[in-house]
């Protein structure tokens, strides 16, 4: 029988990566956690990257899916350090008028906010708020027979139509903006199928467990992910670049946080012809640019609802925002890009000196761009906010190259780990029985290039895990 010097080894200490090192862990095997950047969390890391004394978070910086997420709230993070930080007003989206469109915790609110459009938003929203608990473990996982399929599917059918689609159900301006911000976090054009889903699943869970903002940045989800998995007993190893399997210790499984490519490079001489090929033709969709600014004051927005939101989705009409998705798609740099802000330091206000802010923001541009959008995003936001510009102490930019020399998950800049459409929505990264088995006994894929895709929730990572113990149990 042969001895092996730990029963897995994770690679990749993103939030996949930690989460099927815990899953592991937890059934009592011995695991070692590798990753190859200096500090773990993979698009959870925090860093001063504007100023010193100003805390930006890098990629990654509202939690709705954290607080949300099936596996996360099974664990004790509080008490390894988490804590989230809910603002008045989750998400805004102002309109050139002054006026702006809210997403708050109540479900009801928000609806009342909406006008004339309160039932239809009602009838949208509310049957997924209500069904969330019994299905969120089926939308956030492989594609298999639910446990609720009645449920899943009052969820299932809107979300599989187009956002222009569901647009068709409203009849004002703030509601068809404020739902054309949520679906445009698919980084898909909005009349593709499924770009749907992602706003159903946003606003729902706005309304279950908020649009949180990590207490100290979004390294401490990270940290007290790390903290659980060390007091279980497992075993970190940073600034090691896996390049080969040949230098990894002996394991009967080995699971990688890393998307296709990276996969290709480490373990291509274990796989099977037909399986590299899956993975040479997975696709990658729009990137990001992405600007950190340290500022003098807070955002001088028109809207007052603004000033009280944790996000900001910048883009005005359902119009023009579907024209700048659908023209980043067609490797078009748009004139007037979509913005997301985050203003954490608005109410986590232990990141940046007193009466300052740390501002945090990205347009999608298409992959692998090297346009500098600087000033078109800074433009935009000046539209809604005139001062803005003038309250500017320091900026940080991170273009496609940089995001993916961050971190290689990142492909030409995209941070969902490839394209979230209707043909890559299951068969991540490749058609297989178990999306997370690799064609190589003991190899699996662990990252957002599996179902159910980017976030920071960890479900690929915990099904992955579940997949290999499964595996591990039957040598």
């Amino acid at each position: 029988m042969a001895v092996y010097e730990y029963d897995a080894i994770v690679v990749g200490a993103g939030p996949n990566g930690l989460a099927a090192a815990i899953t592991l862990q937890q059934a009592g095997l011995s695991i070692l956690l590798i990753e190859g950047a200096g500090i773990i969390g993979g698009g959870m890391r925090s860093s001063a990257l504007t100023l010193p004394g100003y805390l930006s978070d890098v990629c990654s910086a509202i939690h709705p899916m954290a607080a949300a997420s099936p596996f996360f709230q099974q664990l004790p993070l509080d008490k390894f350090g988490l804590e989230y930080i809910n603002p008045p007003v989750l998400a805004a989206h102002p309109f050139d008028n002054g006026d702006a469109a809210v997403l708050k915790h109540s479900l009801y609110e928000t609806a009342d906010f909406l006008g004339p459009d309160k039932n239809a938003y009602l009838n949208l929203i509310g049957p997924i708020v209500d069904s969330w608990p019994d299905i969120a473990a089926d939308v956030l996982g492989p594609l298999r027979f639910p446990k609720y399929p009645v449920d899943l599917l009052k969820f299932g059918i809107p979300a599989l139509r187009s956002a222009l689609g569901i647009a068709n159900k409203f009849k004002t301006q703030e509601a068809k903006g404020l739902w054309a911000g949520m679906a445009a976090h698919s980084l898909l054009p909005l009349d593709r199928l499924t770009t749907a889903a992602i706003g159903l699943v946003l606003m729902a869970n706005g309304h279950i467990k908020g649009w949180p903002i990590p207490k100290g940045g979004s390294q401490q989800i990270a940290n007290a992910l790390a903290g659980y998995f060390v007091s279980l007993g497992g075993k970190i190893q940073t600034d090691w670049y896996v390049r080969s399997l040949k230098e990894l210790p002996s394991a009967k499984a080995i699971l990688f946080d890393l998307g296709p490519k990276q996969l290709l490079e480490i373990a291509g001489e274990s796989l099977s012809g037909f399986y590299k090929w899956q993975l040479k033709r997975y696709r990658y969709g729009a990137g990001v640019f992405k600007i950190d600014w340290a500022l003098d004051g807070a955002v001088p927005f028109k809207a007052t609802a603004c000033r009280a939101a944790g996000t900001v989705h910048i883009g005005g009409t359902l119009q023009e925002i579907a024209v700048s998705e659908r023209e980043t798609s067609a490797g078009i740099i748009t004139e007037k890009p979509f913005v997301l802000l985050a203003q954490q330091s608005l109410f986590d206000t232990g990141r940046v000196p007193e009466g300052r802010q740390a501002l945090w923001g990205y347009c999608h541009v298409p992959n692998g761009s090297m346009a500098d959008r600087t000033a078109a995003i800074e433009n935009q936001i000046e539209r809604f906010a005139p001062g803005f510009k003038d309250r500017i102490l320091a900026r940080h930019v991170f273009n496609t190259a940089q995001m993916e020399r961050y971190n290689a998950n990142y492909i030409g800049g995209d941070i969902n780990g490839g394209i979230l459409d209707i043909w890559q929505l299951y068969t991540r990264p490749a058609l297989r029985r178990s999306p997370y088995r690799t064609s190589a006994k003991g190899i699996y894929l662990c990252s957002a290039s599996t179902p159910p895709g980017g976030g920071v929730h960890g479900m690929p990572g915990f099904h992955a895990a579940k997949r290999a113990l499964e595996d591990i149990w039957r040598l």
